[in-house]
């Protein structure tokens, strides 16, 4: 079996950062993505925020430039599952679901995906008008009413981008206030397709072979109601995808503790983006992580030959 010089896990922001900089190390990085690389971050209709584009670029177009730099240097791209890690006689060996792949130093790049609202009928309309991803699903919704629940950037971004397409979009936060970007909130307030449905939660998503309605509840006076909707896009935050690392590496909620250079507390192994325990998740903070891992990787082998 190969001794890769450094395997990447992950092909969003970070994971495609950190290719770029070991290949132009001549580390030679493979990168291993279960799915379509670039993450959450090629679900994202439209990036404002990404230093370079004043007029903002599509999630999808800057993760796809990211990923021809990183091949244009020499970085290798597979599909592939990690399923489990661990380490032999300084090597590390990742069992996937192609094989076992070796490795000196590796890059945890894995990200997060949403979390569940956890109610009833969540599951059971998931792909029948449950959705994660307002920018994937959207487009089956014209014309239709939705409830778009949760209440920092993502959740009014995509209740935002739905406008587009739908009649009308309730907005549920259990809440009265929002953690999203104030301009952001400002923008959502503007939007007369937008209704907001404040201090509220879901208990339960309903209908008969898809979804036709939200039964919520006001959590100041525990009244219940009903809300007719086609539709139901969730953004009640993020869950990392750490469970191959448990019994491995010593998590915090599941995220990955690093020093500031992203090394972990096994010598080798690195993480970045935002399945990095850390305060703000963002493109721009991913990518620079994936930078910092890809030169720390780089001076542990050098100091390791």
């Amino acid at each position: 079996m190969e001794t890769r010089e450094l395997v990447i896990i992950g092909g969003g922001p970070a994971g495609l950062a950190a290719a770029i900089y070991g290949a132009r190390a001549a580390l030679n990085p493979l990168v291993l993505e279960r799915g379509v690389p670039g993450g959450q971050a090629a679900t994202t209709e439209w990036i404002e925020n990404y230093p370079g584009f004043e007029d903002g670029i599509g999630g999808f177009e800057l993760m796809v430039h990211m990923q021809r730099q990183a091949e244009k240097f020499g970085a290798e791209f597979k599909n592939a599952d990690v399923t489990g890690i661990k380490k032999e006689n300084g090597v590390f060996i990742l069992n996937t679901s192609t094989g076992e792949i070796a490795a000196k130093t590796v890059i945890i790049a894995t990200g997060a995906e949403p979390k569940e609202l956890g109610v009833p009928g969540e599951r059971e309309f998931r792909g029948r008008g449950v959705s994660y991803c307002a920018t994937c699903d959207g487009n089956f919704f014209r014309g239709k009413t939705v409830a778009v629940v949760g209440g920092g950037d993502s959740a009014l971004e995509e209740a935002i981008y739905l406008t587009k397409l739908v009649e009308k979009v309730y907005l549920i936060h259990r809440r009265d206030g929002f953690r999203a970007a104030k301009v952001i909130q400002e923008r959502a307030k503007a939007n007369p397709k937008i209704e907001f449905v404040l201090n509220t939660v879901v208990e339960e998503i309903a209908g008969e072979r898809k979804v036709e309605k939200v039964i919520v509840k006001n959590v100041q006076t525990g009244e219940k109601s009903e809300i007719l909707v086609d539709g139901v896009f969730i953004y009640v935050g993020l869950k990392p995808n750490t469970a191959f690392l448990e019994g491995f590496l010593e998590l915090e909620n599941g995220y990955i503790k690093t020093d500031e250079n992203m090394a972990t507390a096994i010598p080798g192994l690195f993480a970045a983006g935002d399945v990095r325990l850390k305060d703000l998740r963002q493109v721009v903070t991913a990518v620079a992580d994936g930078a910092q891992a890809a030169v720390a990787a780089e001076k542990y082998l050098e100091g390791n030959k």
